[in-house]
């Protein structure tokens, strides 16, 4: 078996330097209009370049753009969505961080790439494997205001075409594997069903690419036997809401790769490596796939400071590399 390290999805663009002030800087000026819209991308551009690096510094495996660009999981995907216009600020689970909430004003259609550019420009600027990120369909449905009064399965279904279609897109461009993060079902079990069809919806146009579907803030534990049944080839998830799951894990088994969030992404503590491996020593005997993610337990650029963000994968990295010299 082959474990490593990957991001989850976003990295904090800013830091307590200086220097790493310029994306916020960037943003207000452009906001004013004293920057052009070309200026602002290529400060992104810089800063994406910056972030890549800072994760392959750390010793991970798969790393992502960080999500720079993005300035929330849901409105990065909607606004670029027809049928769809972006409304007020609303709180992202438990967390102290806002997305801007779509508005289904009409039937939602793909337009075109939404993330394609992002996840070329940051694979050419990587040394190592890059993992584009998508919000899944049925996060973007549940989060979203249903002014146009259409049903909410046949929303779904509109937003897992687009989003099957940006997974193609993806695909044709080279993603070896694709992310799609979904936390919104762990909240809503009961839709299992249709959060089940609009998966496979997604997975229709995958292609060559594999998909790694990961939920976060909020206990996997009851859903565990559906989620490995899902059309995809590796299952994300967080553990520090799923304080049993390694028990249940390792008492059912897993034959689909795992991304094992057991770095906790919102939270400064450093981990200590025994309590990690001890997880890992009663998990791993039990997956019967060839390869394992550790990874934290959600993207890092929203809770974590730039400074501490670092510290926490380079310490992750470090662990795994025990993990494999005592346990693989």
């Amino acid at each position: 078996m082959e474990l490593l390290t990957a991001s989850t999805g976003s990295y904090p663009r800013i830091g307590d330097r200086p220097e790493q002030q310029r994306h916020r800087q960037a943003y207000a000026r452009w906001e004013r209009g004293e920057i052009s819209g070309e200026e602002f991308n290529r400060i992104q551009d810089e800063v994406t370049r910056e972030v890549i690096e800072e994760q392959v510094r750390t010793g991970l495996n798969l790393v992502t753009d960080g999500q720079v660009r993005w300035y929330d999981p849901i409105s990065h995907f909607a606004r670029k969505l027809e049928g769809c216009e972006i409304g007020g600020l609303l709180r992202f689970f438990d967390t102290n961080f806002y997305f801007r909430q779509p508005i289904v004003v009409g039937e939602v259609r793909w337009r075109g790439p939404i993330i394609r550019d992002e996840f070329l420009s940051a694979k050419k600027a990587s040394p190592v494997p890059v993992k584009p990120v998508v919000t899944g369909p049925y996060t973007l449905s549940k989060y979203s205001i249903n002014r146009r009064g259409a049903d909410f399965d046949g929303l779904l279904q509109e937003f897992a075409d687009a989003i099957s279609r940006e997974v193609g897109e993806l695909a044709k461009t080279g993603a070896d594997l694709i992310q799609v993060d979904e936390p919104a079902i762990l909240r809503y079990p009961d839709d299992f069903h249709a959060f089940e069809g609009a998966m496979a919806k997604v997975a229709e146009k995958k292609g060559d690419a594999k998909l790694a579907l990961y939920t976060y803030f909020g206990d996997a534990m009851p859903l565990y036997r559906k989620f490995v049944k899902l059309p995809v080839e590796v299952i994300g998830f967080d553990f520090t809401y799923s304080p049993n799951l390694p028990n249940t894990i390792a008492r059912l088994g897993c034959g689909k790769d795992l991304g094992l969030g057991l770095i906790d992404g919102r939270n400064t503590r450093l981990e200590g490596e025994g309590e990690v491996l001890a997880t890992l020593k009663k998990i791993l005997p039990n997956i019967g796939s060839k390869r394992v993610y550790l990874n934290p337990s959600c993207g890092l650029g929203e809770y974590l400071p730039r400074d501490v963000a670092f510290e926490k994968l380079k310490n992750m990295a470090s662990i795994a590399e025990r993990a494999r010299e005592e346990l693989l």
